[in-house]
């Protein structure tokens, strides 16, 4: 447990500086101009399977700098926003204030959400690279559970397990594999990695982090454990980043792997509900 709390803080130092970085938006990774300017962040994905959200109240787990957040505000759902980066969670805020969306920040640990967040919620939403920062992901749907009403949802999308420990070859022929680096387990894999830049490119200055990979049972195991009943999981060949060199964009800011590559799924998402 005093590994796992190290390495919680060594990766909060690193999101405090990606927090800044980000909401700077030097690089155009996260469009912030565009969203300013009415754009949608949502990706097709996670918008298709949620549907109307119009009068419901979200709880957006590991929110970041809110825009996922904002959008599902404007949406017309009842959002909180939780993050452990004091940083990002100023951003968001300001951000809300600045468009006059109606949508709460809260600065906490996602493990210490049912102690920091009143009341119960109709969804709670987590999306895109969320459980590779996370020690012990059935504690994580323990929590996300706590914070359901009754026939609420948990919906969750993320990186495929299988590509978060995986990395490309290229072969002589010109095509691509995806190959496992430390192959499966079926218990969290901990990758310790420095990268002084951040996925947009930024500069960052704690580049160390810690993070884990998930099995799908652990996953699917997690949500049964954690009291809730499943209502679908679904595989995708396609996701919201370059993961790999060799992945096409498809037009709508989702990539692909070519069809040389192809056969590896890219992200999952899952439905489970509070019966």
């Amino acid at each position: 447990m005093v590994e796992q709390a190290n390495g919680i803080a060594v990766n909060r130092a690193n999101w405090e500086d990606k927090a800044v970085a980000h909401g700077r938006d030097g690089t155009g990774f996260y469009g912030i101009s565009a969203f300013k300017a009415g754009r949608d962040t949502l990706f097709p994905i996670e918008a298709g399977e949620i549907g109307d959200v119009a009068g419901l109240r979200i709880l957006h787990l590991q929110c970041h700098i809110g825009l996922d957040t904002l959008s599902l505000a404007r949406r017309g759902a009842h959002v909180t926003g939780v993050d452990f980066s004091s940083n990002a969670i100023a951003f968001a805020t300001n951000l809300a204030r600045e468009m006059k969306i109606p949508a709460r920040f809260i600065e906490t640990d996602v493990h210490d959400v049912r102690k920091a967040v009143p009341g119960e919620f109709d969804m709670v939403y987590a999306t895109w690279g969320v459980l590779c920062w996370i020690p012990d992901v059935r504690s994580w749907m323990r929590v996300a559970a706590s914070m359901l009403a009754p026939s609420g949802r948990l919906y969750l999308a993320d990186g495929h397990p299988l590509v978060e420990d995986a990395q490309e070859l290229r072969l002589p022929d010109g095509t691509t594999r995806i190959i496992l680096r430390n192959g499966w387990q079926d218990s969290p894999i901990e990758l310790i990695s420095e990268e002084p830049y951040s996925y947009t490119g930024d500069a960052i200055e704690h580049a160390m982090t810690h993070q884990w990979v998930h099995s799908v049972s652990e996953i699917i195991s997690g949500v049964a454990e954690a009291g809730l009943r499943l209502m679908f999981f679904h595989e995708h060949d396609r996701l919201g980043w370059q993961r790999f060199e060799s992945m096409e964009s498809l037009g709508n800011r989702l990539y692909a792997l070519p069809e040389s590559a192809s056969g590896v799924p890219l992200a999952f998402s899952l439905m489970a509900v509070n019966d």
